[in-house]
């Protein structure tokens, strides 16, 4: 898994058989998945930079067989220049008060969580999720040495939260999981104002990547992606142990 001698613990390895994609209609999809234990942080980077994804004790990444939309994307943190218009999510979004911390479950946490949703299933069609607390800390908040929550909450407006975001921090990078919001209450485009924040931080930090998780072109909901410039885009699906490739687009 990395040059470091291996310590996690493998609970549960399958690539899932075939189903209809999430991202693109006309299209079948599998996941390879890990479900492990014990990950360190020097391991998590490895998995990172090879094309897998964290949402708790779930690793995973594409293994679909006749299809290859779904492509790992990192932003080159030292050579990154926000574009107009998310240099704009970033000033609307300035007078929000940024909190980073561990992940916690609150009832305030998932209120906000089900207002996103239920705003996203009624604009997009998405299914309905029922999560629940015990999910919810599973997912987003499930014990990791890289597990890190931000906050961003509205000092005019009782200080009340209006955007989270889910990420991991390892040494050499930062990855961004997952970004909900108030789709009331938020300012226009937050969650691209996360994202800027979060190159922001990892270019105070010197980590020289970030990690945005999968660019499919053909879905709405992951296309905007490839508008974080210059980026990296991963070759293919090296095996943990086989160096990575990854490829500059500047435009």
């Amino acid at each position: 898994m990395s040059d470091d001698e291996e310590v996690a613990r493998v609970l549960h390895h399958l690539v899932e058989p075939p189903r209809p994609c999430s991202y693109l209609d006309d299209r079948d999809a599998q996941l390879e998945i890990r479900v492990m234990d014990d990950v360190t942080v020097q391991e998590l980077d490895a998995l990172l930079s090879r094309g897998w994804r964290r949402f708790g004790p779930v690793y995973f990444r594409p293994a679909c067989q006749s299809c290859g939309e779904c492509v790992t994307l990192r932003i080159d943190v030292g050579s990154f220049a926000p574009s107009k218009s998310q240099r704009r999510a970033a000033k609307n979004a300035a007078r929000l008060r940024r909190v980073v911390g561990a992940p916690i479950v609150d009832d305030e946490r998932l209120a906000l969580y089900h207002r996103w949703h239920a705003q996203r299933e009624a604009t997009r069609g998405w299914d309905p999720s029922e999560i629940d607390p015990e999910r919810y800390a599973t997912d987003f908040a499930f014990p990791h040495p890289a597990a890190r929550e931000v906050a961003f909450r509205d000092p005019d407006d009782g200080d009340r939260l209006v955007g989270l975001g889910i990420f991991d921090e390892t040494e050499r990078a930062m990855s961004a999981v997952y970004f909900f919001w108030d789709p009331e209450r938020a300012p226009a485009s937050l969650g691209v104002a996360n994202v800027v924040t979060l190159v922001a931080e990892a270019r105070e930090k010197a980590l020289p990547h970030v990690y945005l998780g999968y660019r499919v072109l053909g879905c709405a909901s992951l296309v905007y992606k490839a508008k974080y410039l210059p980026h990296e885009l991963l070759v293919g699906r090296p095996a943990l142990g086989e160096p990575p490739e990854w490829k500059r687009q500047a435009r």
